[in-house]
């Protein structure tokens, strides 16, 4: 999940353990254009902080001004529905057209927001059922393809863990790829059984690895929120790696390397226990065809497609590196 739904996650849980009154706010419905997309979350305390978002500000205010007049005086789970009329929607921000279908939920202990947390970090893809008549909850493991799901008696929410994107070799372009990565909200993990590389390692906030690819592979069991991009430019390293990889659920798996370079590779994974479908995931050679020279270019070109992968975006052909080169030459 983004790490600004997990930070309303926590912060709900910590007012709670504090004995705070608190409020989590999510958005159930959107008509026309919105500022922020269905189960967009936003956490209120009783003295009026807010985390989180659920528009671009002025229901937030509206949120705010209420509590500090009122207090948080629900005891059971409200929706709310902003932007009806043209006045509110002028009021509010929104887009014309715009209307916004909100769920104010008053939290407790019931609300099993710890247990929620505990579980996503075992990596559970998790529903959180709510039950609007009573504030009751259910906590259950589901698919990716499960969706938020709203009636006037309930509301089912979708939690994921944070998306993760796993990096073979601990290079200088590993370095661009993982800062550039964290920025967009990965969980990002550098692995190098490599000595000379590891050493000299300095960037905040990544899991540095010292073991083979392949075995880190298997130990991190890879899911559909995960990523994998080798550019060791090893086989020995490389390759071991993407074969465990490609048999995996990873979203996206891709591979550094020139044509040339990248059709000796499937050459080489086709010895190992691959099936067609299982070469057809390897991205190869990697990246968006943008002109990158530098190493930040590279990167850039790198997060682009594994970016469109993730946001099921059907690139034209244009844009790949192989197809882009063979037109130019």
């Amino acid at each position: 999940m983004d790490s600004i739904d997990l930070e309303v996650l926590k912060t709900c849980d910590a007012w709670i353990r504090a004995g705070m009154a608190c409020e989590l706010v999510t958005v159930v419905k959107t008509w026309g254009s919105s500022p922020r997309p269905e189960g967009a979350t936003l956490a209120i305390g009783s003295n009026g902080q807010v985390v989180g978002s659920v528009s671009g500000g002025c229901i937030e205010d509206d949120l705010i001004e209420r509590v500090q007049r009122e207090g948080i005086v629900r005891e059971l789970p409200e929706l709310v529905t902003y932007g009806i009329t043209a006045d509110e929607a002028h009021r509010f921000g929104l887009p014309c057209g715009g209307t916004i279908q909100l769920c104010i939920e008053p939290l407790s202990a019931r609300s099993r927001i710890s247990e929620l947390l505990q579980r996503l970090e075992q990596h559970e893809l998790l529903s959180r059922q709510l039950d609007l008549r009573t504030g009751e909850v259910r906590l259950d493991t589901v698919t990716p393809a499960q969706q938020l799901v709203a009636s006037d008696d309930m509301l089912l929410t979708v939690h994921g863990p944070r998306w993760r994107l796993l990096i073979i070799g601990a290079g200088q372009l590993s370095r661009f790829l993982s800062s550039i990565a964290l920025g967009m909200d990965y969980q990002v993990i550098v692995c190098d059984p490599r000595e000379e590389y590891t050493n000299g390692w300095q960037v905040d906030g990544v899991k540095l690895v010292h073991a083979m690819p392949d075995d880190l592979i298997l130990d991190m069991q890879l899911d559909s929120r995960s990523a994998v991009v080798a550019l060791t430019h090893d086989p020995k390293l490389d390759d071991l790696a993407l074969m465990e990889a490609l048999k995996s659920e990873a979203f996206y798996v891709g591979a550094i390397g020139s044509r040339v370079n990248n059709a000796k590779r499937r050459e080489r994974l086709k010895e190992f226990d691959l099936t067609d479908a299982d070469l057809a995931k390897l991205h190869g050679p990697i990246g968006l065809y943008i002109g990158s020279k530098t190493p930040a270019e590279i990167a850039i070109s790198i997060l682009a497609e594994l970016t469109a992968v993730k946001n099921n975006v059907l690139l034209p052909a244009e844009v790949n590196v192989a197809h882009a080169k063979a037109a130019m030459a």
